[in-house]
């Protein structure tokens, strides 16, 4: 990793001196002065004044932001806390449980194999996995009287296709995609402490899908995902972290970012918290999804801004940073592209489109988002979310450990406004 210049924010230079000495740095983006990409210095304060306000009303302990545009840093900041109780102020290399963030990750990895040739998009997910053939799909009963608020009843039916690759990375497969096939997905893959992808992931075929593959786009929280990068394991002959490691962190420069957090790096860890009726409570569960032998494709990985940000900027520069190529251009549009129109949780999200492992925003208007049209990328259960927006050339990055998920909006606000050519 080559030593350079770090950021230009609205800091004052003798803070931007103190930071090149004593913080890590970017691996290759170079740092320009907002005014240098068309950014104005004063407007992308107001990125810190939206995290405050959020802060403020007790919504977040604190975030860290990070934007590039034109292939060059404008933005680095760490708001707040990461610790309330303890008072640890956020530093910029705060480690952050990504959760769903981990899906696009896991999607490039796919992508790369089918570039070589293993992996096609239309690939049966049994010629990979042998048990999550021959699926069976439920169909949901009446409830009886009393029975309202139980769980559903069901009875099953073939389905009518395989699922496959495609189906997993737009979620169209049905697995483990519903109250009905969640549960019975729990029900026969019931994870314990030892268990690794290869253990646990031909159970699920004999849980039920929620419905027919290919009819409609629900999310799968974790389940999908996991599958997906279990065909990479077999795919590549390796394990999954290990695959990661070598083919996408290392040569993106992507050193803090693994699905079991070393020992070393443990103080850096930001404290995940709930609203409650009385203010910020310390989540009782402080692991999320990562493990050190169950490495979960919906939701495993910790990681920081920094490191996610490279991620994002490879996206947008075609598939290639760092000297190294992931994927060419052509396969990065293919990713962004529209697969499925108009998805939504519970309720159709007008504007909204998603692609393989990541949500487009078509139509920034009808979606109520301020970013470019095409913008593509995706949250994290725990707040975290990135975009990468082509038309305005950028990639942003917000880091909170509280599902506020209104904070991403915001930054986005901000972020645009700040634009002045």
């Amino acid at each position: 990793m080559r030593p350079r210049t770090r950021r230009t924010t609205s800091a004052a230079l003798p803070l931007l001196l103190l930071a090149l000495v004593t913080l890590p740095v970017l691996a290759t983006i170079e740092i320009a002065k907002p005014e240098e990409v068309g950014l104005s210095t004063d407007r992308l304060a107001r990125i810190h004044d939206a995290i405050q306000r959020h802060i403020d009303d007790g919504n977040i302990t604190g975030a860290v932001t990070a934007v590039t545009r034109r292939g060059r840093l404008a933005h680095l900041e760490a708001h707040g806390l990461m610790d309330l109780e303890a008072g640890t102020a956020m530093t910029e290399d705060a480690l952050f449980k990504i959760m769903s963030m981990t899906k696009p990750i896991v999607g490039v990895a796919v992508l790369m194999l089918m570039e070589e040739g293993k992996i096609r998009l239309a690939d049966p997910v049994s010629r990979f996995i042998p048990e999550l053939g021959d699926l069976q799909v439920a169909v949901e009963t009446a409830r009886g009287p009393g029975r309202g608020d139980g769980p559903p009843s069901f009875y099953t039916v073939p389905a009518n296709r395989p699922i496959t690759v495609q189906d997993l990375l737009t979620h169209t497969s049905g697995l483990a995609s519903g109250p009905i096939s969640n549960r019975e997905a729990g029900r026969v893959a019931s994870k314990q402490p030892t268990d690794t992808l290869a253990d646990l992931i031909p159970k699920l075929g004999d849980a039920p899908l929620e419905f027919q593959p290919g009819d409609r786009w629900a999310y799968s929280p974790s389940r999908g995902f996991d599958v997906l990068l279990r065909i990479v394991e077999v795919v590549s002959g390796q394990p999954a972290d290990q695959f990661l490691r070598e083919r996408i962190f290392e040569p993106l420069g992507m050193q803090n970012t693994f699905f079991w957090t070393p020992d070393a790096k443990r103080a850096r860890v930001v404290t995940v918290y709930q609203r409650t009726p009385q203010g910020l409570t310390r989540s009782r569960n402080q692991v999320g999804a990562t493990s050190d032998t169950y490495f979960s494709g919906g939701g495993g990985l910790m990681s920081t801004v920094e490191d996610y940000l490279q991620f994002g900027q490879m996206l947008l520069d075609g598939g290639a940073l760092n000297g190294h190529r992931l994927l060419s251009p052509k396969t990065v549009e293919l990713m962004s592209s529209t697969f499925v129109k108009e998805i939504g949780f519970g309720r159709v999200s007008p504007g909204l489109s998603f692609g393989l492992s990541v949500q487009i925003v078509d139509d920034p208007v009808a979606a109520g988002q301020r970013v470019g049209t095409g913008s593509f990328g995706w949250d994290g259960a725990y707040g975290t979310h990135f975009w990468v927006d082509p038309t305005e050339e950028m990639v942003g990055v917000v880091m909170i450990q509280t599902p506020v998920f209104q904070v991403s909006r915001d930054v986005e606000g901000a972020l645009m406004q700040a634009i002045v050519e």
